[in-house]
């Protein structure tokens, strides 16, 4: 964030709005299309996102920082405990909650596990029921799930329900109104040409690993991480180093690919997006490295920022 305080909006509406959700049910999507610029990268392979990404907002009624927090999911080993940990934690000291619903499935153990949290929260919360373009609607079967839980809890929760669709742009305008609602009015907090404050190596390499899920789908996209080991600004062309860590000799193939083909389609689609986001040429250096059971390693975790 730039600690000058001179392109700071005026007084206006400000807050922190955390998004949340099990996995899959488009809170990335959802991310993008308000801000109308990619922040966050998009697969339907859980555990897409792994880090805590701020998304800012800045328009004529005030600022939102949207949290986009990974998806709550049945963890596995110690890399989805964590993720588990940090999304549940995302509602702390926040101005609002933004619970993120597929309402094209039915109710799942994760979700009940949400309401149960935002029950007990006493800032406004508003539940999107995303994915109103499919044509199986379980809008009634959440909001009976809700009413179940507030009356056990005894909550005052008193959640605004909108209907969206993240992919296609339904409902959105509303949302965005709702959450202006929501928040208080207070001074920007940061400056009104800032998109994000994730740190850069971290969203080079998360383009990267994007292409990689893009590829390989359901086949090891979670023993795979990206690592960006150094950026040469230079001034027609940067050029970033970048180690791809997997598990197993055997995974290191699959992600190289016949005559280093999937690779090469990789670092060729992950340059033509940087090139879109930053404004400038890329030369991408790809290496694929063997690092054992890193999921379990406190300390590669905790390097890639997962810890």
């Amino acid at each position: 964030m730039n600690e000058s305080t001179e392109n700071l909006p005026g007084l206006g509406k400000a807050g922190i709005v955390s998004i949340v959700g099990r996995t899959n049910v488009g809170k990335s999507t959802l991310v993008n299309h308000l801000l109308g610029e990619k922040v966050s990268i998009v697969s339907d392979t859980v555990q897409t996102t792994r880090n805590l990404i701020r998304a800012i907002l800045t328009e004529e009624r005030g600022q939102m920082v949207f949290l986009d927090t990974p998806g709550v999911h049945k963890a596995k080993g110690e890399l989805g405990k964590n993720l588990n940990k940090a999304a549940r934690s995302a509602v702390e000291g926040v101005d609002a909650i933004l619970l993120v619903l597929d309402a094209s499935k039915k109710p799942a153990l994760e979700d009940d596990g949400w309401f149960r949290r935002i029950a007990r929260e006493e800032v406004p919360c508003i539940i999107a029921l995303n994915k109103n373009d499919l044509h199986s609607d379980r809008a009634d079967d959440y909001k009976t799930l809700w009413k179940e839980i507030k009356a056990e809890k005894e909550s005052a929760q008193e959640p605004v329900w909108v209907s969206v669709s993240a992919l296609h742009g339904d409902g959105m305008a509303g949302l965005l109104d709702t959450l202006f609602e929501s928040v208080p009015v207070g001074p920007a907090l940061f400056p009104d040409d800032i998109l994000t404050d994730y740190p850069r190596k971290l969203n080079m390499a998360d383009v990267i690993r994007e292409k990689l899920f893009f590829r390989l789908h359901e086949e090891l996209p979670h023993a795979v991480a990206v690592w960006i080991e150094n950026i040469d600004e230079g001034e027609k062309k940067w050029t970033v180093d970048a180690t791809i860590y997997v598990e197993r000799h055997s995974q290191k193939g699959i992600v190289i690919g016949e005559k280093g083909r999937l690779l090469k389609w990789v670092r060729e689609q992950a340059e033509k997006e940087l090139y879109e986001m930053y404004g400038v040429r890329f030369k991408l250096k790809l290496w694929v490295k063997v690092e054992k059971n890193w999921r379990k390693n406190f300390w590669m975790l905790k390097k890639f920022g997962y810890a």
